[in-house]
């Protein structure tokens, strides 16, 4: 499966695309920023943004896009670019047929770290580690669209957005049944009980 990963923003929205391999291992395709000028209306922003994100959806073809799912912070006009951003990319990949994931970033970190109150640094060298990278990708907007990326490969389940519209492809029923397994093999056993005669 191939995974797009988007961590929204108007200034700043980081973009990366994760391959799954065989062993619950993931491979880096791509990863970058796409960037627009805070002294432009925020309409030719938007359209700049959106530009960006149907070059990369273009040339990596992936399978579902997995986007940071928005949340209220105390900056109303930060959140409002992002959520912008976030719509831009769900309506890209709604064009072309691919199914969109959310992500909380709690769910990102605990998927990537184990924890899900881990720092940002702690997500970056975690991204660098399981991607085999010589150093964690800068800025932290491309490091956390490729932790998102990577959240969707090992947790398929429950978050694809589209209900019924979107099937899910034979690679996520794949990687949803071996990350099943590999579950079941690590959860203890309950004693066997003898039937009360």
């Amino acid at each position: 499966m191939r995974v797009l990963g988007v961590d929204p923003g108007l200034t700043r929205c980081g973009v990366g695309v994760v391959d799954s391999l065989p062993g619950r291992r993931a491979e880096l395709v791509g990863v970058g920023v796409l960037t627009s000028a805070p002294s432009t209306s925020t309409d030719l922003r938007l359209l700049e943004i959106s530009a960006g994100l149907d070059g990369w959806l273009d040339e990596h073809v992936p399978d579902v896009v997995a986007v940071e799912r928005v949340f209220a912070q105390n900056n109303r006009g930060t959140v409002m670019g992002t959520a912008q951003v976030a719509g831009l990319a769900m309506v890209a990949a709604a064009r072309r047929g691919v199914p969109v994931a959310l992500h909380t970033p709690s769910e990102v970190k605990a998927a990537v770290t184990g924890s899900g109150r881990a720092e940002k640094a702690q997500v970056q060298r975690m991204v660098a580690s399981i991607l085999r990278l010589g150093s964690p990708p800068r800025p932290a907007d491309a490091a956390d669209a490729l932790a998102l990326a990577i959240t969707h490969l090992w947790r398929p389940a429950g978050a694809l957005q589209g209900g019924d519209r979107h099937e899910v492809t034979p690679a996520q029923r794949a990687w949803a049944a071996a990350e099943q397994q590999a579950r079941s093999r690590r959860a203890p056993r309950a004693p066997r009980k003898e039937p009360v005669r």
